[in-house]
């Protein structure tokens, strides 16, 4: 049975969620329908220019994404601390990028002198407003409705164009951020896309090392490891707006990873284990299970044994998926 989202998406226990949304049936999101003969690639575009323009909008950061040819993956951090500080111009602001407002806001917007009712009022719409422009529900509903608008509109056609409502976990600790945010970025690797990091079409990994790449070879960047600027950048544990490892580290694992993906590999798995699981205290063979099956693994909630049971606890519920 379906449990409805507020039971989900906990913020107290964590704001770190990976979403999935998929396709209905045989629709295309991306890539080549050979059903159909068509070639849908252009579709990852607009899917990674929405969740980029509305992660501007809302106080809703992007950590990891990968589009494939029928879902895409999301690892988003929510940042409610930055919504209940903006002002209450900047909320009406941020919610006239992506909606229509009221008639009274709008009055308000042209500087006209309204009462004490009549502010009350626009005060209480502004507030909805905020609560709204951090919650991971009104992020994916505007996503996936723009996506299936577009999508139905160049297929001449009216209906449903995903699965049903997004599907998310929520990543109660740092281990299952950094695994999921792995399992994300090999999406293309495990799936047999791509061979390698560079090759992942679409992805915030691909998209990382290109930029670093460019601006690590620019004689004016002054920056000691770049990254791009409309992503989540790692950095160091002090600063709760970051993911909490180094970027280079994560880049070494992904690699080390991802070499050990290929099923025609035989013998003994290299000694030389990467340092961000040495620092972690994670386990090799543990790791790569987690980052080849981290959905069947978890549910949804994901972490290790002990933020599982306490999650459990504060949820009321006797058990959750990956506490053994």
């Amino acid at each position: 049975m379906a449990q409805a989202r507020r039971s989900l998406i906990d913020l107290d226990s964590t704001p770190y969620y990976h979403c999935i949304s998929r396709c209905v049936r045989r629709a295309f999101l991306a890539g080549f329908d050979k059903y159909s003969g068509q070639n849908f690639e252009h579709r990852r575009a607009w899917l990674v220019e929405r969740f980029k323009l509305l992660s501007q909008v809302f106080s809703i950061d992007i950590a990891a994404y990968a589009v494939m040819s029928n879902h895409y993956h999301l690892v988003l951090r929510v940042d409610r601390s930055r919504a209940l500080n903006w002002s209450k111009d900047e909320v009406i602001e941020r919610w006239y990028q992506l909606y229509h407002g009221t008639i009274l806001v709008d009055r308000y917007r042209k500087g006209e002198k309204l009462d004490e009712a009549y502010m009350y009022s626009v005060d209480k719409t502004v507030e909805v407003w905020r609560n709204r422009l951090y919650d991971i529900s009104w992020y994916m509903r505007n996503l996936n409705e723009f996506i299936a608008r577009e999508a139905n509109k160049e297929d001449n056609c009216t209906g449903r164009f995903w699965e049903g409502r997004f599907k998310s976990q929520a990543l109660l600790d740092e281990q299952a951020v950094l695994s999921c945010m792995m399992y994300v970025d090999l999406n293309p690797i495990r799936a047999k896309m791509a061979k390698s990091l560079q090759d992942s079409d679409f992805t915030s990994i691909q998209e990382r090392i290109q930029h670093y790449k460019k601006q690590s070879t620019s004689e004016n960047t002054e920056q000691i490891t770049p990254q791009p600027k409309q992503l989540m950048a790692f950095g160091s544990n002090a600063n709760n707006q970051i993911i909490p490892f180094k970027l280079l580290d994560y880049l070494e694992l992904a690699d080390w990873s991802g070499r050990h993906f290929d099923p025609k590999k035989r013998g003994a798995i290299s000694k030389t284990q990467p340092k961000i699981l040495v620092e972690l205290g994670i386990e090799i063979a543990v790791w790569l299970e987690a980052v080849q099956n981290f959905r069947r693994q978890y549910s949804n909630f994901a972490g290790q044994p002990s933020a599982l049971r306490q999650c459990a606890h504060q949820h009321q519920q006797s058990w959750y998926r990956g506490v053994g």
